[in-house]
């Protein structure tokens, strides 16, 4: 088995800005799997436990730098260990047995039902499932729309997420993209004009509860006002929302806007590796029972519906889910909300104390700033950037500890890049707004 003795689990340069997205190649270090020599079977053990260690030790030292993405890394799974011994698959609809036995069903409409009620929905009236991930949600979500409106038209923030625009080039569906404020934000005047020009047609609109860079919250009372200003019946709108990161947090926070079936929308997915900490990426979709007929064929083989985007799901992630959920419930995560929420404060007002253009959506805990201006610095902290943009989110697991390092570290850099006046910092003013920017020209 050859195997490199160089560290194997680093990569080379930043992405940097605009078009150069595609700079680095796991190629250059990636592990030759070769055709073992069975007489030597306990010196392949060996080097692939050699290997595994070193990965392990690389996890380790990139998790204490992990703040620009959102991922909660503050868990701990090890009573579930043992199930790993097991494969589990929870192919075909949650809510039928099948055929397949080797599966998480029971954890899996635990999991659902605790969901709905969050999200006000009775056990009765609701259909969902657990997902591979928040894409997973939006393409359901999104396809559920445009069956029951074939002819709709999708309306979407330009700052939604890259996958609701995968879903109308996948579902060759009409997508108007609606203007936004400086924070993220849907701009609802724009949102008025462009309904108005396409008056004709059912409306299928995407509502973010947390923007992917800005971490902005539109207002679903406000869309669902303006749908019926401009004569859309609830037999001519959809509404999915896409709770990525924020859909489970704004549930534990004291405020008036708030996401619930008891308004008409048609659906919401949220992810389970994010905020809820699990080991891998899932997530949770919740939809109308009424609508999931639409989408739903038999399939004789597996005694059950064909009803998921995928066929095969992961059966463990249910689990993992069923655990957290349990292991926090409401009062924990509400615990860790406002934590959350209380971090992202302290490093918005110590970045701008630092005369550091910066904003923080009252309803979020992505902190968005201007982009450092070294790549190694934008790697080390894994900080997701756009443009002149970089932001911090704060999970659970990002700690004041952990943000005050970044901060030091973040201010020595900035002395040095800026020390002879000869680079200024950039002006992030159409960014976040011109009272959010500290840039010479705003200062």
């Amino acid at each position: 088995m050859a195997i490199n003795k160089a560290e194997p689990f680093e990569h080379g340069n930043s992405c940097g800005k605009e078009n150069s997205v595609l700079q680095r190649n796991v190629h250059a270090s990636r592990l030759a799997i070769t055709e073992p020599n069975m007489d030597h079977k306990e010196v392949i053990k060996a080097c692939m436990a050699s290997t595994l260690n070193r990965y392990t030790e690389t996890l380790a030292n990139r998790a204490l730098y992990h703040i620009g993405y959102p991922a909660n890394l503050d868990f701990d799974y090890g009573a579930l260990a043992h199930l790993q011994a097991f494969s589990l698959n929870n192919i075909g609809d949650p809510f039928i047995e099948g055929n397949y036995r080797m599966h998480s069903r029971e954890f899996e409409v635990a999991v659902l039902d605790w969901f709905a009620n969050l999200w006000e929905i009775q056990n009765t009236d609701y259909w969902g499932y657990v997902t591979n991930g928040g894409t997973e949600g939006n393409l359901h979500g999104i396809l559920v729309g445009r069956e029951l409106l074939p002819d709709g038209i999708l309306y979407t923030s330009r700052d939604s997420h890259y996958s609701v625009f995968k879903a109308t080039r996948m579902y060759k569906m009409e997508c108007v993209k609606v203007d936004t404020l400086f924070t993220g934000e849907m701009d609802y005047e724009d949102f008025r004009a462009k309904l108005l020009l396409n008056k004709d047609k059912p409306a299928i609109v995407n509502v973010n509860i947390g923007t992917t860079m800005k971490g902005a919250i539109d207002n679903v009372d406000t869309i669902i006002h303006i749908l019926e200003e401009c004569g859309f019946s609830e037999d001519r709108f959809y509404i999915h929302c896409d709770g990525a990161l924020f859909g489970i947090m704004i549930p534990f926070v004291k405020h008036s806007l708030q996401v619930s079936f008891k308004n008409p929308i048609g659906s919401i997915t949220i992810s389970g590796h994010k905020f809820v900490g699990c080991p891998a990426p899932c997530g949770v979709y919740i939809t109308r029972k009424q609508y999931i007929r639409t989408i739903s064929t038999n399939i004789e083989f597996l005694c059950s519906l064909d009803t998921t985007i995928m066929g095969s799901r992961n059966g463990h992630a249910p689990i993992f889910l069923w655990y957290a959920l349990n292991m926090n419930g409401h009062m924990g995560f509400q615990k860790q909300v406002e934590q959350c929420l209380t971090n992202a404060r302290y490093l918005k007002d110590r970045l701008k104390e630092e005369g550091i253009s910066v904003m923080l959506n009252e309803l979020s805990s992505t902190v968005v700033f201007e982009r450092p201006l070294e790549d190694d610095f934008v790697n080390r902290w894994q900080l997701a950037c756009q443009g002149s943009m970089a932001h911090v989110v704060v999970m659970p697991s990002v700690t004041i500890e952990k943000l005050k390092e970044f901060l030091d570290e973040l201010l020595k850099k900035r002395t040095d890049w800026y020390k002879d006046g000869g680079v200024q910092p950039s002006c992030l003013a159409d960014d976040i707004g011109g009272a959010n920017c500290l840039c010479p020209l705003h200062k």
